[in-house]
């Protein structure tokens, strides 16, 4: 009698994890990528890509640095909570983590990681294959708090949320002769990003994931980093880093079209825009309630002195936006995610 009883409990199980992603909710989020991401992963890692000092997170909690690239939460917290997860997302590598914070899902992402090999490596930080081991290690922690079975349907319906591409064509495709060196140009690189992204959402795939949302990247030249380093200098966004943005986007959700019977058999993907959000905030930054599109709140030329509300500035540094415009970009892009992958 009490086998039966623990059979029918472990199909209930298996019936509820099912149908909370039929109707739009999921039990997980497992974040990889870049600092767009990124909750922490980087305090741990001998690299100069941190966001674990003053005046990094100073919106958080205590106003302490967490290691997140921002004045607060970064778009996997706000993805996280949209989806009515969890506030915040722990960082894998963090020291301990809860075991309800192991069933709900934690970040594998490190800023200034990309999915060309010479990124990662060229900024000492967590590659695509750093992260899917990071990823394996978590697995079995998983299994040991939930049990296996329910450990696998919990990475089967949890949602993976990818952020590659940034880095690799704002630092390594513009700022090094690495691609050219390489023998590849615009088209021939942005067509290696997708290949390359693809097989690192594989390596998730042959691990159990199921339900992958694929981040575009941001618009790269209306960065401030790229509006003064790349050719703008404040004024006008850098219209070439722009233009192999929406090159990559464009091929990247070509691709997405075509993978579920491509060796991902199962899977679903929905493709997160990153670029179009962001951009109408730039541009119609006024009615989004900013007053500066531009610069950056902190930590650059033009902001050596931390401005003293974030929430005004699109951006909270050189490359990263404020906590305030992943808030605003956030809702219609979880509904896309929603849709998407229920």
């Amino acid at each position: 009698m009490c086998r039966i009883k623990l059979l029918v409990l472990a199909l209930f199980s298996v019936y509820i994890l099912s149908a909370e992603a039929r109707n739009g909710s999921f039990p997980a989020i497992l974040a990889f990528g870049d600092s767009i991401l990124d909750t922490g992963n980087n305090n741990y890692l001998l690299t100069l890509m941190k966001g674990n000092y003053w005046p990094y997170g100073r919106s958080l909690t205590m106003r302490l640095p967490t290691g997140r690239f921002g004045n607060g939460r970064v778009f996997s917290d706000i993805v996280a909570e949209g989806l009515g997860i969890k506030k915040e997302l722990p960082a894998s590598r963090k020291l301990f983590i809860a075991p309800s914070d192991l069933k709900t899902g934690v970040c594998f992402a490190s800023g200034g990681a990309g999915v060309d090999p010479v990124t990662s490596k060229m900024l000492r930080v967590l590659s695509p294959g750093d992260q899917v081991s990071d990823f394996k290690k978590y697995i079995v922690k998983l299994k040991a708090v939930a049990g296996i079975s329910k450990a696998k349907d919990i990475i089967a319906n949890a949602v993976f949320l990818i952020s590659e591409g940034n880095n690799d064509i704002g630092i390594t495709f513009f700022g090094t002769p690495t691609a050219v060196l390489r023998g590849m140009n615009r088209r021939r690189y942005t067509t290696k990003l997708v290949g390359w992204n693809k097989a690192f959402m594989k390596q998730l795939y042959d691990q159990g994931a199921r339900r992958f949302a694929v981040m575009g990247v941001i618009p790269l030249g209306c960065l401030p980093m790229a509006r003064i380093f790349m050719g703008g200098f404040v004024i006008w966004c850098n219209l070439p880093a722009n233009l192999v943005a929406q090159d990559y986007n464009r091929k990247l959700q070509q691709g997405m079209k075509s993978w579920p019977g491509d060796g991902f058999q199962g899977a679903k993907f929905v493709y997160v825009d990153m670029y179009n959000s962001l951009m109408d905030v730039i541009k119609n930054h006024r009615r989004y309630g900013f007053t500066n599109e531009k610069n950056g709140c902190c930590c650059m030329p033009t902001a050596i002195i931390p401005c003293p509300n974030p929430d005004r500035y699109v951006f909270y540094d050189f490359a990263h936006p404020s906590e305030k415009a992943y808030k605003t970009i956030g809702k219609k892009l979880v509904d896309d995610i929603k849709r998407g992958l229920a």
